[in-house]
């Protein structure tokens, strides 16, 4: 992807910075196929299109509204643990609807993770990594725009807030490591001003444009469980929406009569409904 962009680093110690790009095939695995056959006929498949689409939009609709920063907290060394190698959690995995806690250790644990994080990254052809993408729901992202090691700016950013958004917006072809094969247009600021943590813990402020600032948004949004195609226009989801064949399938499965509904739903998505608040668990 070719993109002019810009990168002001405020930070001496802000050394190593997001769009997955993706290029591996998934294929419905034979548990999901028994479950469809043993639940669904072609008849009542075609009649929940319709009722399962709706349904989807409002999970949509709460997912923009992403998550309240004053009801962040704090990561334990439990929340921190992981086992190299890591994989990439796919959509849709209730992992990346999830809440995300913020870091107060910044210690080797850290360090390495932000290693491994950059290895799958750069092994999986992407130029950008969110910590829930590889299954540990914490406020941290990895990038690199150039997407090669030993090139470009590996860029780590812990805790990241947003302080300003441009005005001026553009779309652009997106993909996402967590939706293999799926590239489709998004739209978003043109540049974006953040305040976040490097991997030592000093706090900075970053003003990016062009391609990191989309990369950042983009991996922004996962730390708030937000995924790119609940920022396309309608239109273009439609584009892809064959393409979610598997997990919309899923859903179909779980409105049909004497099933319970909705709430079964938002549960195997990752999402609890509390008095019409949308709720990450």
């Amino acid at each position: 992807m070719a993109c002019a962009s810009r990168l002001h680093l405020h930070s001496p110690s802000l050394t190593r910075a997001i769009i997955p790009v993706l290029h591996h095939p998934t294929a419905l695995s034979t548990a999901f196929l028994h479950r469809l056959n043993r639940f669904t006929s072609p008849a009542r498949f075609t009649s929940s299109v319709n009722q399962t689409n709706h349904l989807l939009t409002l999970v949509r609709a709460k997912a923009k509204r992403g998550f309240s920063s004053k009801e962040d907290k704090i990561a334990t060394t439990e929340d921190l643990r992981f086992e190299p190698p890591l994989k990439i959690v796919e959509y849709p995995d209730p992992i990346l609807r999830k809440r995300n806690k913020r870091i107060g250790t910044f210690d080797e644990n850290l360090k390495q993770l932000v290693d491994e994080m950059f290895d799958v990254m750069y092994k999986t052809d992407g130029i950008g990594l969110s910590a829930p993408q590889v299954g540990i729901n914490v406020q941290l992202m990895v990038f690199n725009p150039v997407g090669e090691r030993g090139e470009g700016q590996e860029i780590v950013l812990v805790n990241p807030r947003v302080m300003k958004y441009s005005m001026k917006t553009l779309p652009f072809n997106e993909g996402c490591l967590s939706f293999p094969r799926i590239y489709a247009d998004v739209e978003r600021p043109e540049s974006v001003k953040i305040d976040a943590q490097d991997i030592n813990g000093a706090r900075f402020t970053v003003d990016l444009s062009g391609l990191p600032a989309r990369v950042f948004q983009h991996e922004f949004d996962h730390l708030q469980g937000i995924l790119f195609f609940d920022r396309m226009t309608d239109d273009v989801l439609d584009s892809i929406r064959a393409q979610l064949e598997v997990s919309t399938t899923f859903c179909i499965i779980l409105i049909l009569p004497n099933m319970p509904r909705k709430i079964n739903l938002l549960s195997w998505l990752g999402i609890s409904v509390t008095t019409g608040d949308y709720i990450i668990d």
